[in-house]
């Protein structure tokens, strides 16, 4: 018998066929919509609000997919190779394949494991995980459990620069391999999907372990603050809320008074929206890891990321969740990599699948940000939730570039995408 050749996509395919013989069917679904809408079923409003929801209108969040749904693959036919190289070269190291898990904070609104299952996952499938500064469990641990896979740290520069260099030192010390630095969340973006349920997870405690594990936040604890413009009714849903985070207190050696000082500090400077070009060449001399500025949509930013001496751009609208109507991300690549020269470029927001992979690559990403879904896989299953994810997009990209008679990854180019949608 011929060979017909094997890869993920292959595999995972029989795997799933042959299982089905026997009346198994795939705990995670494989269909995006579908598996959003488990995750709904699975998941409170307001944490599912708080994972899904966008800004505004949420005209951006669509206009992500609608920029994908737009772009059309163009296949070579009699030309595809019996296996497909999915790797890529990026900031001098070979990644398995074109793909990241996207920071996304407050994981535990997801799962009580949080980031940590989506660390495990990450290194069993041997993609890299970037640490969001808004994580659920402090960086450290997450890279213990990753053991020597690859791990990235993303860092939200709030008014406290000393808590900022705490960061950076301690990605340093659990073996970051770049710094993604966020450039569009300077302030909170409009999201009514939480503001109609008065939810705001990091006033719970949720979403700040970064903060509660820092040396230098720990120490501002006692420091007093401006009195709160606004106070919280005092009802059961107050109690409630107070229970929580002395909870999350007990976890973190604090009481909570100190944690109800935590939470003030937090979200009275989280958030910076003096941020300047000024700061990244700041963070360049801080840190000499690699660092990508994360949200760059507009060619003159890019050009300006070069001469600052980013070493990476990552075109982002923060997955629709900060400007309603602002420019759809996979739109916006094809200028930013032309204004990039040399930088890799890589693409967030709107990723979905395999074929989504492709179609980013072939205008000219290095690789893609996987996000809400992967968020999604973890509400199901955990851990095990977000391999299945993983594994089902790289299993679709592996069939798409056989079919498009691509042999690897980094030879997709405008010339597999069809004339009228070609950069």
């Amino acid at each position: 018998m011929t060979n017909i050749g094997s890869g993920p996509g292959r595999s995972r395919q029989t795997r799933i066929y042959v299982r089905g013989l026997g009346g198994e069917r795939p705990a995670v679904p494989v269909m995006p919509e579908r598996l959003q809408e488990a995750a709904r079923a699975r998941l409170n409003a307001a944490d599912f609000a708080y994972i899904a929801g966008g800004a505004g209108a949420e005209r951006t969040m669509r206009a992500n997919l609608a920029a994908f749904e737009r772009v059309r693959l163009w296949p070579r036919r009699l030309s595809g190779p019996r296996e497909r190289d999915l790797s890529v070269e990026l900031l001098g190291r070979t990644l398995s394949a074109p793909l990241l898990l996207a920071p996304i904070g407050v994981l535990e609104a997801a799962h009580p494991e949080a980031d940590l299952a989506v660390a495990r996952a990450a290194a069993a499938e041997n993609v890299p995980f970037i640490f969001s500064s808004q994580a659920s469990v402090p960086m450290e641990e997450c890279a213990a459990a990753m053991g020597d896979s690859p791990r990235l740290f993303q860092l939200y520069w709030g008014t406290d620069d000393e808590v900022t260099r705490s960061f950076v030192r301690r990605a340093e010390a659990c073996g970051a391999q770049a710094i993604v630095l966020t450039l569009d969340t300077t302030l909170l973006g409009w999201r009514p999907r939480d503001l109609d349920l008065g939810s705001l997870p990091f006033l719970r405690g949720r979403g700040i372990a970064q903060y509660l594990s820092d040396p230098v936040f720990r120490s501002r604890l006692a420091a007093p603050l401006p009195a709160p413009a606004v106070q919280p009714p005092r009802t059961p849903a107050l109690l409630r809320a107070g229970t929580e985070l002395a909870a999350k207190g007990r976890r973190f050696g604090l009481s909570l008074e100190q944690m109800r000082s935590a939470a003030a500090r937090f979200t009275a400077t989280y958030t910076r929206p003096d941020l300047g070009w000024d700061d990244v060449s700041r963070l360049r001399e801080w840190t000499d890891l690699p660092i990508l500025l994360k949200g760059i949509l507009h060619p003159d930013d890019a050009r300006e990321a070069v001469r600052r001496g980013a070493d990476g751009l990552i075109v982002s609208n923060h997955g629709g969740r900060q400007i309603d109507g602002e420019v759809a991300a996979l739109d916006a690549l094809p200028g930013v990599v032309a204004a990039a020269g040399d930088l890799p470029v890589l693409l967030d927001s709107g990723v979905r699948t395999g074929s989504d992979v492709a179609k980013a690559l072939a205008l000219g990403a290095r690789a893609v940000l996987l996000g809400r879904p992967y968020v999604y896989g973890l509400a199901l299953a955990g851990e095990a939730g977000v391999r299945e994810v993983l594994g089902n997009v790289l299993a679709e990209f592996d069939l798409t570039l056989g079919l498009m008679g691509v042999g690897a990854a980094r030879d997709l180019g405008p010339e597999y995408l069809a004339p009228s949608t070609q950069p």
